[in-house]
């Protein structure tokens, strides 16, 4: 009978906090188990302490994950809660993701300062963004917009709209939506012309392989619809070798038995796209999610990924 605490780890920003909170409040609900033995700890990572620079330079997603995969393998953490796109396909040896909470809403929120909508917004206006996605599909729709890498915490993005640095910005709706804060989106994109990262509204949970205990606390919150459709989205990832470098957008849905997914890669600047839409049964997410990803890279060819690294 566990009798000690289980060791939560999470980064520290308010969104974190809240997606482990979030885990922590199922957990307690799931198991009948009261507060106290659920221990957060905080653990400040590389990522979010280079902001200045694109992740791309400085090491890529695991960046936000190292810390805490660090101290999983010691045993110093029971498990840890990320968001599933800040998550590296190939995980360190002897981890796994071991549960997918519900998803919230995938889709990209459009913040504006100088006017409601991206196609409202004046010849040459300036967009703050982070990632190499959003970067490519603005200039996609609007290549007469300047974009520049726009890092930080969601609250410190806001705060240099609202100083005038840029003109909008984009931030996912589902953190958005954990941090109450809803209320600033002016647009929502339509995942149509819009589409989202691969797992992006999920929270993930990773824990050590093997480790039984912890295993069966997980499984009574761990989302199959999710765990199916984010499954599907990595192996698209995983099967173009998508990093902070590659423009890479995906999304799955799942009904009933079956699963429905579109894939797209850009060139950074836009100009240059692959689409891919496969369905088929859920139980085969895995493969379906990967074929996309090669049938995808093979139609682009060589030539299409020479510059992006």
């Amino acid at each position: 009978m566990q009798t000690k605490p289980f060791r939560i780890g999470t980064r520290g920003s308010p969104l974190a906090l809240a997606q482990a909170s979030e885990t922590r409040a199922r957990l307690m609900a799931a198991h009948g188990l009261p507060e106290e033995m659920f221990e957060i700890v905080v653990l400040s990572t590389k990522g979010d302490r280079i902001t200045d620079r694109p992740l791309a330079e400085v090491g890529g997603k695991g960046l936000f994950t190292q810390e805490l995969e660090d101290q999983l393998l010691s045993g110093e953490l029971d498990f840890a809660v990320h968001s599933s796109k800040d998550m590296p396909t190939l995980l360190p040896q002897g981890l796994e993701l071991s549960a997918f909470l519900p998803r919230e809403d995938c889709r990209d929120a459009f913040i504006g300062r100088t006017a409601p909508t991206l196609a409202a917004l004046p010849d040459g206006a300036t967009i703050g963004s982070s990632s190499l996605r959003r970067q490519a599909l603005i200039r996609r729709r609007r290549p007469d917009i300047s974009v520049i890498t726009f890092r930080g915490l969601v609250e410190t993005r806001l705060r240099k709209l609202e100083e005038g640095q840029v003109d909008a910005t984009l931030l996912a709706l589902a953190g958005l939506n954990r941090l109450a804060m809803s209320e600033v989106v002016t647009e929502v994109m339509d995942p149509a012309d819009f589409p989202p990262a691969p797992a992006q509204g999920a929270i993930c949970i990773e824990s050590r392989i093997g480790d039984r205990r912890v295993l069966d606390l997980l499984e009574a919150i761990n989302d199959r619809p999710t765990w199916d459709a984010v499954s599907c989205e990595r192996a698209f990832l995983a099967a173009l070798d998508g990093s902070c470098r590659t423009p890479i957008a995906g999304y799955a849905r799942c009904e009933d038995d079956h699963l429905h997914f579109t894939g797209l890669i850009l060139t950074p600047d836009g100009q240059q796209e692959h689409a891919v839409e496969v369905e088929g049964l859920r139980r085969d997410a895995l493969d379906l999610g990967r074929k996309a990803g090669e049938t995808v890279r093979a139609a682009a060819g060589a030539d299409f990924f020479a510059d992006w690294t």
